[in-house]
């Protein structure tokens, strides 16, 4: 992308926005970490504020030395969880004036780095066309993340997408963390599959579909032409009056009551972004409304 989306800023705001969840809200994740206990391993990764109790030979003396501060090393077990985020990388997602693709990225990022937080291990894929492109994988604390998020602003957005085709013929894994999908699923191609398949393997699945303030109230009137962004040969040429707006709101709706009402029925979550929501915003009210943050 031309635009460096994964910034130093954005994460500035990534590393503000989790000091304020840590503050303010009881525990993340907590549905999918009730078996998930600090192990004895000899993988560092990463350090959390001494408390009465703990045990002092894990105190990271060093670094107490030079901040004058008790931090208390952590280490992984086992059992950890693997948060794998799947971004469609389709052409819709950057058509026009949209910001669509650039939203998808942030949500990736920012549940990236909440789930690194919780000492999870990330993965984050791209789907184009029938194929699933791995970007980035097993990003374990905050030292890998910041060296390598950076991969998704070589993200580019182009072609078609198959969302069941490409990730049904994937290692998904099994009950060990949440699926994230995030798509515009503007389609007509199949993804309840895509769903099935993940629930099925004991994931917990969360499908954020992002559409821009123009897909969600648009304001074109007169004649126009439209073309299909993922298939130039299909074309619609129309005068867009009162009744052909109040057509598309009616077929918009059908297609987020489709995917909000397949999500629901197979115990998956389901959140609609508009593309210039703040990601703050996001976090705070989209994943919260829906119990992935408690």
């Amino acid at each position: 992308m031309e635009k460096l989306v994964i910034n130093e800023a954005f994460l500035q705001q990534l590393e503000t926005l989790q000091s304020l969840l840590k503050n303010n809200v009881g525990g993340m994740f907590g549905g999918n970490h009730k078996s998930k206990t600090w192990g004895s391993s000899c993988e560092f990764a990463d350090h959390r504020d001494y408390a009465d109790g703990d045990d002092t030979t894990k105190i990271n003396w060093n670094l107490y030395a030079r901040t004058d501060k008790l931090y208390l090393k952590q280490f992984l077990d086992e059992r950890q969880m693997h948060t794998r985020i799947y971004i469609d990388a389709s052409r819709s997602m950057s058509h026009g004036k949209t910001h669509k693709a650039e939203q998808a990225l942030k949500i990736a990022a920012a549940f990236a780095y909440l789930s690194i937080c919780e000492m999870d291990k990330v993965s984050i894929y791209i789907i184009r066309n029938q194929q699933v492109q791995e970007i980035v994988s097993n990003i374990i604390g905050k030292e890998s993340f910041v060296r390598v998020i950076n991969k998704l602003n070589e993200i580019e957005f182009d072609g078609d997408s198959y969302i069941s085709d490409a990730l049904m013929s994937e290692n998904v894994g099994y009950g060990d963390g949440m699926s994230l999908v995030i798509s515009d699923f503007l389609t007509d191609h199949n993804y309840e599959d895509a769903i099935e398949h993940m629930v099925s393997k004991k994931r917990h699945v969360i499908c954020v579909q992002v559409l821009s303030r123009e897909e969600l109230n648009p304001l074109i009137r007169g004649k126009v032409h439209f073309f299909d962004s993922e298939n130039m040969e299909k074309t619609y040429r129309k005068n867009i009056d009162k009744e052909i707006a109040k057509a598309y709101k009616l077929a918009l709706n059908a297609i987020i009551d489709r995917i909000k009402d397949y999500c629901l029925s197979r115990d998956a979550d389901y959140l609609l972004v508009p593309d210039d929501m703040p990601i703050g915003e996001v976090i705070f009210e989209k994943f919260m409304d829906v119990g992935v943050l408690k």
